[in-house]
C-alpha cells in the first residue's frame, strides 16, 4: 500500500514533460528546473523515493505554471537578475500586462562541473492569479550570454 501513489506520480510527470518535448519552452523549462529541485528538496525532507517522487511531482507543476505564465518581460527580467543581481538579495517586479508578481533571490554563481558553464540557483516566489507559489531553478549562461533554465 505504501507505494500505491509512485505509479500516478510517475504518470503524471510523463505525461507533463512528454508535453514539452515538441522542442524548448518556457512551461518545460519550469517544469524540468522545478522538477529538479522539488526532487532534491523531497529527498532532503523524506531521505527516500516516494518523498523524492512527490518532490519531482510538486515541483514539475509549479515550475511549468511559473514557466508557463512568464512572458518577454518576465524573462528579461530574470536574465537580469541572474546576470546582476547580488547573492541573496531578492529582486522584485510586477508585470505590467499580465500584474503576476515575482520575487527572485539569486544564489552566488559556480561553475557547473560538465559543460563549465557559469550557473546560478535561484528561489522564484511568483503571485500569479492571487495564487502564491515558490520554485527552485538553476540557470546557466550558454554561448550568446543568456542564462538558460535547467
Amino acid at each position: 500500500m505504501k507505494h500505491s501513489f509512485v505509479i500516478p506520480v510517475i504518470l503524471s510527470l510523463s505525461l507533463l514533460l512528454s508535453s514539452c518535448a515538441n522542442g524548448p519552452n518556457k512551461a518545460g523549462m519550469g517544469a524540468a528546473g522545478g522538477a529538479a529541485g522539488g526532487a532534491l528538496i523531497g529527498q532532503a525532507i523524506g531521505h527516500n523515493t516516494e518523498a523524492t517522487l512527490i518532490g519531482a511531482a510538486v515541483g514539475t507543476m509549479l515550475g511549468y505554471m511559473i514557466g508557463n505564465e512568464m512572458d518577454k518581460y518576465d524573462r528579461e527580467q530574470l536574465n537580469h537578475v541572474y546576470e546582476r543581481g547580488v547573492s541573496g538579495q531578492s529582486n522584485a517586479w510586477r508585470n505590467p500586462d499580465s500584474g503576476n508578481q515575482y520575487v527572485v533571490t539569486p544564489q552566488p554563481a559556480f561553475t557547473n562541473p560538465q559543460t563549465h558553464q557559469p550557473c546560478r540557483k535561484a528561489e522564484i516566489q511568483t503571485i500569479i492569479d492571487g495564487k502564491k507559489e515558490t520554485a527552485y531553478t538553476t540557470a546557466c549562461r550558454d554561448n550568446n550570454g543568456h542564462w538558460q533554465l535547467q
